[in-house]
């Protein structure tokens, strides 16, 4: 044989990990009478003692797999080629084809997709579903007291439940990082242009980012925007009403919110004999203290705010006026307290309590130029007259604090900011004060102590401690009954912090129905609770174990929630049937 001859052998992969071999294309010039083909061979390990098996005789025998395989030498090396059986070749058929359809054609794949996608609910997930009916029952027959929450109507809840949750949309309006947001876009401008108009504000005079998640998020962005970590903020005191995103430390020096934790933060409180804000000792706090933002508005203070001490007092000190309305923002469109927007810099506000939108965030702030003998000095040398606000306070909420806006929430929001503008809406809120205040005097004419006596809002705070009640066992009595507050801290007169008490608001019964004589009703309810946890406390002692095993045994509970029951369940549920 010539010299120049080589095995030429090439090495092709087949689907159950075979190998084809083939000579090189040099060699299929050489004359021959029939032509060769391709080869299938399977690559095996040299053949071992272990192929083999002793017959009765002792003697080796091969396996039925065995008697298939060729050994030979190439280079020097032993290898082993193994013949593919027809019984193989229909196998890896079969794989072949299982790996690139499942056995699925391709309607029945794009069958399956369509299925997983237009499942409702109760099919889909019947374990979540159970537990949502179950919290639809609750709210149904229960009387819903407290005062930050609220029930919203069908229109907001459809748009939260909408498609407009698949989109992205980093940015504002018409700077978006994601394409395809044009509708996005006017939804989201057509709130912002409802959310001014509920308010009576100028578009010339005040912007407003509709994007925040929550008031905390709208809270923090504002200061973010404007302030430098450490720089001193100033806000109405967590147990005399404020709230936690306004900077608070616990007795002991705890630093609880980013707030406190980013930004340095000294409180104004209420007089412990009144009830109410102290202005003069706050105005003495803030000419020493010199914050940056003066904060007013807060979570649970029954009474009206003195806008225009506090902007006399920011002045003073050089300080943003800044006002959380987040809890009587319904009010403040209704025209039924005070308006922040008249003195202060910047507004934020939640989107649902008493505004009756979805749950979210939003920021009011000045544009344009500042009024005269305004003291707003953030910076060294911030000698402009104009408000620098809009630019700072949009891009701390995006991108340095949140990530893209939930458009089913603007959406939602914006249906409610056009009822919010409706004569309706009014005369409900007109309804939740009167029923605020027949509450208060309800409880009032029982012998009961509300702080500050009275309320002007839509909130009361029901002090426990001539009952010898705390806010927490009786909230605990009150949830068995299907009646719902939150307990609050309560000043004491030395000035102590007691969890004493509890706060009651009317939002959320009014909007179903509730009136006048209802909340009657409802005071009768909340007092047979408290006689119900002062014998308990009588019988089994102030110990939490013992006094939560005594209401398991009380037959006054039941009859008290069958009584609530009744009750509640004569007035609709807004937003979905039962």
């Amino acid at each position: 044989m010539d010299s120049k001859l080589n095995l030429g052998f090439h090495r092709t992969q087949i689907a159950d990990d075979s190998i084809s071999l083939q000579l090189d294309s040099s060699l299929r010039d050489l004359p021959t009478a029939n032509p060769v083909s391709p080869v299938p061979l399977q690559l095996l390990e040299p053949l071992t003692e272990s192929h083999y098996c002793n017959n009765q005789n002792g003697e080796k025998e091969e396996d039925d797999d065995d008697k298939d395989v060729e050994e030979f030498r190439i280079l020097g090396h032993s290898l082993c080629f193994k013949r593919r059986r027809e019984s193989d070749s229909l196998t890896s058929n079969k794989r072949e084809a299982s790996s690139s359809s499942n056995g699925l054609d391709v309607e029945e794949r794009r069958s399956l997709v369509k299925t997983w996608g237009n499942q409702p609910l109760s099919a889909a997930d019947s374990e979540i579903f159970e537990i949502m009916e179950k919290e639809k029952e609750r709210q149904f027959k229960g009387i819903e007291l407290i005062a930050s929450e609220n029930f919203v109507c069908r229109a907001v809840m459809e748009a939260l439940g909408s498609h407009l949750t698949n989109k992205y949309s980093e940015g504002m309006p018409a700077a978006r990082y994601y394409g395809g947001n044009q509708y996005i876009d006017e939804i989201e401008l057509l709130c912002c242009k409802r959310a001014l108009e509920a308010f009576g504000l100028d578009s010339e005079s005040w912007g407003v980012n509709v994007q925040p998640y929550s008031c905390t998020s709208a809270n923090f962005a504002v200061y973010t925007g404007l302030l430098l970590p450490g720089d001193r903020i100033m806000g109405l005191d967590t147990p005399s009403g404020g709230n936690t995103s306004h900077g608070y430390y616990t007795p002991h020096g705890r630093k609880v919110s980013g707030a406190s934790i980013f930004f340095e933060s000294l409180p104004y409180k209420v007089n412990p004999q009144t009830g109410y804000i102290d202005f003069d000792k706050l105005e003495e706090r803030a000419l020493d203290f010199r914050p940056k933002i003066l904060i007013c508005g807060g979570s649970s203070y029954p009474r009206e705010w003195g806008y225009a001490r506090l902007r006399h007092i920011a002045d003073k000190c050089g300080a943003v006026l800044m006002c959380d309305m987040a809890q009587i923002s319904g009010l403040v469109a209704a025209k039924e307290c005070l308006n922040p927007f008249v003195y202060c810099d910047i507004v934020t506000s939640t989107t649902h309590k008493s505004l009756r939108g979805p749950r979210g965030g939003i920021i009011f702030y000045r544009k344009g130029t500042k009024p005269r003998k305004r003291g707003i000095h953030l910076g060294q040398g911030d000698e402009s007259d104009q408000y620098d606000f809009e630019e700072k306070i949009n891009f701390a909420v995006f991108p340095s604090l949140q990530g893209g806006p939930h458009n089913n929430h603007i959406a939602a929001l914006a249906i409610a900011f056009k009822q919010v503008a409706t004569p309706e809406y009014k005369a409900y809120m007109q309804q939740v004060k009167k029923n605020a205040q027949y509450l208060a005097a309800a409880l009032l004419r029982r012998k009961c102590r509300l702080v500050t006596g009275g309320t002007d809002n839509h909130l009361l705070l029901w002090d426990l401690r001539p009952l010898g009640l705390t806010g927490k066992a009786y909230e605990k009595v009150c949830e068995l009954c299907h009646i719902t507050v939150n307990k609050i801290a309560i000043f004491g007169e030395n000035g102590t912090i007691t969890p004493g008490g509890v706060r009651i608001g009317t939002p959320a019964m009014t909007s179903r129905g509730c009136l006048e004589s209802d909340f009657e009703t409802i005071a009768d309810f909340l007092l047979k609770a408290a006689h119900i946890a002062c014998m308990v406390l009588r019988e089994h002692g102030k110990l939490q174990k013992a006094f939560m095993n005594g209401l398991q045994t009380k037959k006054e509970i039941l009859e008290l929630q069958k009584q609530v029951e009744n009750f509640a369940t004569q007035f609709a549920m807004p937003g979905f049937d039962m």
